[in-house]
């Protein structure tokens, strides 16, 4: 396994639910991916070099305030993507 920044999936997979539930803004690639760079930039890194390390982790997830924080932020980020679109 190799080190990886478990927080990427996390926000990526929670980026695409909340997507899914929002209308009128722009969905394509370059503003996915600048949300989740905006708010990736705001939230704790959670990195992990093994499978017990992503168990770990996906525990740490289940927390509700955990769940709160990255929900927080890619609102945010989707709020100020969606204002200022770079393309």
């Amino acid at each position: 396994m190799k080190l990886l920044n478990y927080m990427e999936d996390i926000a990526a997979n929670e980026l695409e639910r909340l997507l899914e539930d929002t209308k009128d803004i722009c969905k394509c690639q370059k503003c996915k991916l600048d949300m989740l760079a905006w708010a990736l930039n705001r939230l704790p890194p959670k990195y992990i070099v093994s499978e017990k390390g992503r168990v770990f982790t996906k525990i740490t997830e289940q927390n509700v305030q955990f769940q709160v924080d990255v929900i927080r932020e890619l609102t945010k980020a989707i709020l100020y993507i969606s204002k200022k679109p770079q393309h």
